[in-house]
């Protein structure tokens, strides 16, 4: 980063804090490939984009787990309601975590492990 040195607190940049927004954005089109390349490529140059594809990854596979136990409960009838909400769960989390990244803010998603440290 042009030999400056940034830290977790400093304020990003407006391409940081657009990168990061991407990351969220592009998820709704390709759920992993998309939002992949823009954290590999930009993790080492920015600790907010690291944050923001770590935060998102972490949020993707929990929602997997999520989605899959959801499933297997279907059998007991009690996924069909459970499915529905964590979708609509997922769509909002993403909006907010797009909107706080483009705000420049480090947004912890709710309900999330973090596999990805």
């Amino acid at each position: 980063m042009n030999g400056n040195i940034i830290n977790e607190f400093s304020p990003p940049t407006s391409d940081e804090r657009t990168m990061g927004m991407f990351i969220y954005l592009v998820s709704f089109f390709t759920a992993i490939i998309g939002p992949l390349i823009i954290w590999v490529i930009k993790k080492d140059e920015s600790n907010f984009i690291n944050y923001h594809g770590k935060e998102y990854f972490n949020f993707f596979i929990s929602y997997a787990i999520y989605s899959l136990i959801g499933s297997v409960l279907m059998v007991v009838l009690v996924g069909f309601v459970i499915v529905p909400i964590l979708a609509i769960m997922y769509l909002i989390f993403t909006l907010v975590a797009l909107f706080k990244a483009y705000k420049g803010e480090y947004y912890r998603i709710p309900l999330i492990f973090r596999f990805i440290k």
